[in-house]
């Protein structure tokens, strides 16, 4: 146990500090005081530098002690590891994808298929949307990647159709005790225009997700003629989710 005297003189190189019960939290503001960690008698003692060292960071120890404690009674423990460590009202998460585009394939976004001469280069059906979706759903769940959990390595999942990705995401957001809030998704190709088909992209995605169209928007943008997307070599796509605790 540690013992500061309420009168004891600390000299730090070249000035003294006085300090008394009254002066130590004013002293270390950062510092955890307790009864029960500090006590105090009436003999004064002399701290050098090394020793007064050594006194701070015994204190910041028992800080980190206390703090450590608190954040174990708000977490829970994971399990299977598809649930989230921490019960959370809400939870964010971001998806990005971007896929080259080859003469000759098909062109499928949000399970739609768009008419145009070229498509997605992809071990699976090169659907962007979905792809992003299932990210932003997987990162809010603080779970590994699409790439982790589908690998293109697997022969299985060649040439599959993205809605299955979306239905084990939203699987595992259900699982995890959670519920979409909303979706924001921006889609980002030089051609071909998407007003056309951009109803029937976000009714297909609402279904997947089972979700009323009033949470679900989508959004396109050119690029301005700018790199390979402005230049139709390639498609990209971002998205955001709020997942909401039942």
């Amino acid at each position: 146990m540690a013992t500061i005297s309420s009168a004891a003189a600390v000299s730090f190189s070249t000035f003294p500090v006085k300090l008394t019960g009254k002066s130590l939290s004013g002293l270390a503001p950062n510092m955890l005081l307790s009864s029960q960690k500090l006590s105090f008698d009436a003999s004064p003692i002399n701290l050098t530098k090394t020793s007064a060292r050594r006194g701070w960071v015994a204190a910041a120890t028992l800080r980190t002690e206390a703090s450590t404690e608190g954040r174990a009674e708000a977490e829970t423990k994971v399990g299977s590891g598809s649930r989230p460590g921490v019960s959370l009202p809400f939870r964010v998460g971001h998806g990005f994808d971007l896929h080259r585009l080859e003469p000759g394939l098909p062109l499928i976004i949000g399970g739609v298929d768009i008419p145009h001469d070229r498509g997605c280069e992809a071990h699976s059906d090169g659907d962007v949307l979905l792809h992003c979706v299932v990210d932003a759903i997987l990162g809010a769940l603080g779970l590994p990647d699409i790439g982790q959990i589908f690998p293109d390595s697997d022969p299985k999942w060649r040439g599959a159709a993205s809605s299955v990705f979306v239905k084990e995401a939203v699987r595992l957001m259900h699982e995890a005790g959670y519920d979409l809030g909303n979706l924001d998704a921006t889609l980002i190709l030089q051609r071909p225009k998407l007003s056309p088909h951009k109803e029937a992209i976000r009714a297909n995605l609402c279904e997947l997700l089972g979700a009323d169209p009033s949470v679900v928007n989508l959004k396109a943008k050119t690029h301005e003629k700018v790199d390979s997307l402005g230049e139709n070599r390639s498609i990209a796509a971002h998205t955001v989710v709020l997942l909401m605790r039942k």
